[in-house]
């Protein structure tokens, strides 16, 4: 039973932490991905390299992670407030080919960053673009003017 409370205890720390890192710092991963993915060979490898004999121990402990994601994923389906609780929100970084100065400094991104994104989809100006936004998996979609179209 310690371990199950060890582990959920961890896991909540990890959602937090990350959360509050914000999603420009682990782009390539949602949070969920990246705890699983930090989790599991941490906890397998006290049984695999011996320190921890038991190696019941360790599944148990991946067992009640991978559970715990699962739990987090179903109750953010059923429960919007739980959802927005885990995953972040997307923010508007320009609009109507203005930059949103405070969402920039929110999110951490600097205008040269903006602006290198928006010539890599393929527009040269910022009046090309109507919207762009900082996803919640902190990738940054562009929408652009239907003159831009």
């Amino acid at each position: 039973m310690e371990t199950v409370v060890r582990v959920l205890f961890v896991y909540v720390f990890l959602m937090f932490a990350l959360r509050v890192m914000g999603k420009r710092e682990f782009s390539e991963f949602s949070p969920l991905e990246l705890v699983v993915l930090l989790l599991i060979p941490e906890m397998l490898q006290q049984a695999l390299v011996g320190h921890d004999p038991s190696l019941t121990n360790a599944l148990v402990a991946t067992c009640t992670l991978l559970l715990a994601v699962f739990g987090t994923s179903l109750l953010s389906y059923l429960r919007p407030g739980v959802e927005r609780a885990v995953e972040s929100e997307p923010s508007v970084l320009a609009h109507d080919g203005k930059l949103v100065e405070r969402n920039l400094r929110l999110e951490r991104i600097t205008p040269d960053e903006l602006l290198g994104e928006i010539r890599q989809q393929g527009y040269e100006r910022l009046e090309d673009v109507k919207w762009a936004i900082l996803e919640s998996s902190g990738k940054i979609s562009v929408v652009p003017t239907d003159a831009a179209r």
